[in-house]
């Protein structure tokens, strides 16, 4: 069975390959963006079966991406999960709670988040993606 590939898109590099590691560890296929117009390059080349996306980053933020991949049809099948540390720093960003309900992400984690819970969100989704493929 072929392993099911991962985008990780975060311009923070130690959460990244924490992130990379762990998901690795459960036999995934991980492959990694610094920034939103990077993750969306990968998106092309890499076909990913879900991504995981930071909110926060510089040059494209994640709302943005996610809201063209979901606008694309030839995307707009992938599971997003957002990670966003937003909710604690939303009285000094321009980002809201409710951008981040009005996009069409499949599931939204507040960081800090355990290890443990972006797994059981990842599997949690990719089974759902499954079942919308049969």
């Amino acid at each position: 069975m072929e392993k099911k590939k991962i985008l990780l898109v975060d311009d923070d590099p130690d959460f990244t390959e924490a992130i990379k590691l762990l998901l690795e560890s459960r036999s995934y296929a991980v492959a990694a963006a610094n920034d939103g117009r990077e993750g969306l390059k990968k998106v092309l080349t890499e076909e990913p079966d879900l991504i995981i996306l930071d909110v926060m980053m510089p040059e494209m933020d994640g709302y943005q991406v996610c809201a063209k991949l979901k606008t694309d049809p030839r995307y707009s099948h992938i599971p997003i999960l957002l990670l966003t540390a937003v909710g604690e720093a939303i009285s000094t960003t321009n980002y809201t709670k409710e951008m981040g309900m009005k996009i069409e992400a499949d599931d939204y984690i507040p960081k800090p988040v355990e290890p443990i819970e972006i797994v059981e969100r990842v599997e949690k989704l990719l089974r759902i993606s499954a079942k919308k493929k049969q």
